[in-house]
């Protein structure tokens, strides 16, 4: 034992030596690396986070099937992290800023019992029962007489005539959910009245419903795409399953339709608040799927759009609009505090300006504001989100017709069914409307 400790003794001075120098020489390399982190605060994360993989968007594969609410997952796992790799393509012209022109989207809700309705529900042949409130028993009219007034200017008023013009020899196509069918559906009773009813016609419901004007030689039609992207929801009527399946990296099948449309009103939103969503990739193999959150499986397919957007589109020859999301009214105590409820027997809109419930969710508002703020002047923003906020009295409700069966309790509970996320006819979405004809 002594002579060891002698031993370890008689080479101290040389390791307490090296350990100095490698002390002094991991100061050294730490203060070098503060340096790098401080001139580029991107740069330890680099070296933390694992590699992204980007996929490229929109590549054909005919070896790949397509979609339908019969596919399913042969198993499921974690997302791997891959992302969407689109190329900004965007002219040298951006979005001009708010500051230059009016912000439409910014005001107040005034009733005008003189100009308003646009239109008679009673009188559109083309009127959905789901959103037919007055039909269905609403016995309050006053949803129908609000005008939006912005605070610096004024909304260009509704013309009939002047629409159909900025429409002769065009096809103005919806490309969405409900919600959008719902704006579409509003768009056609604007427009009918002027049509004769031996120059108008409205093809089946299908993925793809046409209302042609044959003196205008112009269609108004609607695409059925909830989730933008190719998914196994895609039909129209038979889309209630149990999982979601999308191809983040393709919206080809869709495509394929809205590309030769001269005006093109897009909306995504509400589907992607229903939990995970299964992730199957072109490239994929043996039907392996990934699960993702609804918020990052919609910034994939944002992302898969705005390539197509970014490659096909020329501002000059096509006008592409996005609809910004539809708020719903499900907890009233947001807007009456101490309340429990939600849209039922509301008959006025919030008149608390900057208004903001959980039905619009932020994060994905600063998500799909960074994807358009990329593709500059080859998108127009519909920006209905705030002015909807609003208008809580204008919901369905228990005012629609259901397709189940309502059972006795849900009966004798009317807030229990009722529908506080689409919107009545004539009602807030003809506002959203006149915005598009103030645009065109």
């Amino acid at each position: 034992m002594m002579l060891r400790w002698n031993r370890k003794k008689t080479h101290f001075p040389l390791i307490a030596f090296l350990s100095l120098v490698f002390i002094v020489l991991t100061i050294l390399h730490n203060e070098h690396s503060m340096r790098q982190i401080q001139e580029n605060p991107d740069h330890a994360l680099h070296h933390q986070e694992a590699p992204v993989t980007f996929v490229k968007a929109n590549r054909i594969n005919p070896a790949q099937e397509v979609l339908d609410r019969f596919s399913k997952c042969n198993s499921t796992r974690d997302y791997s992290g891959r992302k969407i790799a689109w190329v900004d393509r965007n002219d040298s012209q951006r979005r001009r800023v708010a500051s230059e022109r009016c912000d439409v989207a910014s005001g107040k809700w005034v009733f005008d019992n003189t100009s308003y309705p646009l239109y008679n529900e009673s009188e559109c042949p083309y009127m959905s029962d789901q959103l037919a409130c007055h039909k269905h028993g609403r016995p309050d009219l006053g949803y129908q007489y609000w005008r939006w007034q912005p605070h610096e200017c004024n909304l260009k008023r509704w013309n009939v005539i002047e629409m159909w013009e900025k429409l002769r020899g065009k096809r103005l196509m919806f490309v969405g959910d409900s919600l959008n069918r719902g704006q579409w559906i509003s768009m056609v009773c604007l427009l009918q009245s002027v049509i004769p009813a031996n120059k108008r016609s409205m093809s089946p419901n299908a993925p793809l419903t046409i209302f042609r004007a044959e003196e205008y030689n112009a269609t108004v039609e609607f695409l059925w795409a909830p989730l933008l992207v190719e998914s196994n929801s895609d039909d129209p009527v038979n889309h209630r399953l149990d999982e979601r399946i999308i191809r983040p990296d393709s919206v080809l099948k869709h495509a394929s339709k809205w590309e030769h449309a001269d005006i093109l009103v897009f909306n995504t939103y509400l589907w992607w608040r229903q939990g995970p969503v299964k992730l199957l990739w072109s490239a994929g193999k043996n039907g392996i799927c990934e699960e993702l959150d609804g918020l990052g499986a919609m910034e994939l397919a944002m992302g898969a759009w705005a390539d197509w957007v970014a490659s096909k589109v020329d501002p000059l020859k096509k006008q592409v609009f996005f609809v910004t999301m539809s708020p719903t009214h499900l907890w009233n105590r947001e807007w009456k505090h101490g309340s429990e409820g939600n849209c039922y027997d509301e008959k006025t809109p919030i008149d608390f300006e900057g208004y903001w419930g959980s039905g619009s969710d932020l994060p994905t508002m600063r998500m799909v504001e960074k994807v358009l703020s990329r593709l500059g002047s080859k998108v127009s923003v519909l920006n209905i989100t705030q002015l909807s906020e609003y208008r809580k009295d204008g919901h369905p409700s228990i005012y629609r017709k259901f397709w189940e069966t309502l059972k006795p309790e849900q009966l004798s509970n009317p807030p229990s069914y009722s529908d506080c996320i689409h919107w009545c006819l004539p009602g807030v979405p003809d506002v959203w409307n006149e915005l598009l004809f103030h645009s065109l």
